[in-house]
């Protein structure tokens, strides 16, 4: 473990104990921890709005409005109109205000007990440098609120990515999956200290290099995960490159809409196994398959191009779920099988590959539904 993920890990035992200790320490008041922090902020700025109650935490809109909900109904907090009939203003009650004194030295007695083993100057260092770190996450926040979108690779020049043509992959972060198999570890934990590529320097790259390529592949992590995405593809558009798109078909609102808008050329959607042994392949417990099912229709009547494509671990797949997954897609137009591949960014090192006879019984299999059936990367 290094030194991050103790940092993180400090920081989440701290949090969970001072919410224990706020658990007794409010019992008498029917409050919770985070309903102390509304209250101690309302205190010296009465007359607020929500939206900028929210602002202060650092609180989503709604986090904050079910929050002053219940402080309303236990009798802390009342609203009052002002000037713009959009926004009430937020007062607290006279009985919120005669148990502030209570609720300020309970914060004052937690901070006391944990630091009283602290020397003046080592607690000032911490936290001057927490006060950093909470101006840096604040700032970090304020500009993940853009649509921008950032990305964490790019493979200048591939002609194996987009079928027939010569095109530039981008990698963006994050994934709403946690396949065991998956060969981009990094982009699904997003470790500290992966380095980000911005989308200036991916649109500056693409139009030094639109007169050579055909196009390029967005692949992950899952792309659609990023609101960005759309704003993106459209001006990679204007450089007359073609767009591929690598997706898990969860998200299928935002497949659909791209879909709709004619913003694709081409997508490759993956099959992590038949519907039967979906959650264990895709990492995901009890997971929802509607959308991903919906995700395959759309692409089986859409006019775009598409494959469907699945990585063969020995360990998840078998002739069973082979035939399961072809019934599925039937009528698909095209399918690709791909080996598992071992390597060092593998989520989980423990999972084999199966041999050349067993893929190719395999594709045999699925040619009774599918089209085109092919293998990859064997």
């Amino acid at each position: 473990m290094d030194f991050n993920d103790y940092m993180s890990l400090d920081f989440s035992i701290l949090y969970r104990c001072m919410h224990k200790y706020y658990d007794i320490a409010l019992t008498n008041y029917d409050i919770s921890s985070g309903q102390v922090s509304f209250l101690t902020i309302l205190n010296k700025n009465e007359g607020i709005t929500l939206a900028e109650l929210a602002n202060i935490c650092s609180f989503d809109k709604g986090t904050v409005t079910k929050g002053i909900q219940k402080l309303e109904e236990k009798g802390y907090v009342i609203e009052q109109n002002s000037t713009d009939k959009r926004a009430k203003l937020l007062y607290l009650t006279s009985k919120a205000k005669s148990i502030m004194s209570d609720l300020y030295m309970i914060k004052r007695n937690w901070w006391e007990f944990i630091t009283k083993e602290v020397d003046d100057e080592s607690l000032l260092k911490y936290q001057n440098v927490q006060n950093l770190l909470v101006k840096q996450a604040k700032s970090y926040l304020e500009a993940t609120n853009t649509d921008d979108i950032k990305f964490f690779g790019l493979q200048k020049t591939t002609l194996l990515d987009y079928p027939g043509k010569l095109a530039s992959t981008i990698f963006t972060g994050g994934c709403n999956f946690c396949c065991p198999f998956c060969q981009n570890s990094d982009l699904v934990y997003l470790k500290e200290g992966l380095k980000e590529i911005s989308e200036n320097e991916i649109l500056t790259f693409l139009n030094s290099r639109k007169k050579i390529l055909d196009g390029i592949c967005i692949s992950g992590g899952e792309p659609l995960l990023h609101k960005g995405l759309i704003p993106f593809i459209k001006k990679v558009k204007e450089m007359g490159l073609l767009v591929k798109l690598d997706t898990n078909g969860f998200l299928y609102e935002r497949l659909k809409e791209i879909v709709d808008l004619k913003l694709v050329d081409y997508v490759a959607m993956d099959i992590k196994n038949s519907p039967s042994k979906y959650s264990i392949t895709s990492g995901v417990d009890n997971l929802d398959l509607e959308p991903i099912k919906k995700s395959v229709e759309l692409l089986k009547s859409s006019p775009v191009d598409y494959e469907f494509r699945t990585t063969i671990v020995k360990e998840f797949h078998d002739e069973s779920s082979i035939r399961e997954i072809g019934l599925w897609l039937r009528g698909a137009k095209r399918y690709f099988l791909q080996n598992f591949r071992n390597d060092e960014f593998v989520i989980n090192k423990n999972l084999h590959s199966l041999d050349i006879n067993t893929m190719n019984k395999f594709k045999e299999i699925l040619k009774n539904d599918i089209l085109e059936v092919e293998l990859r990367g064997v």
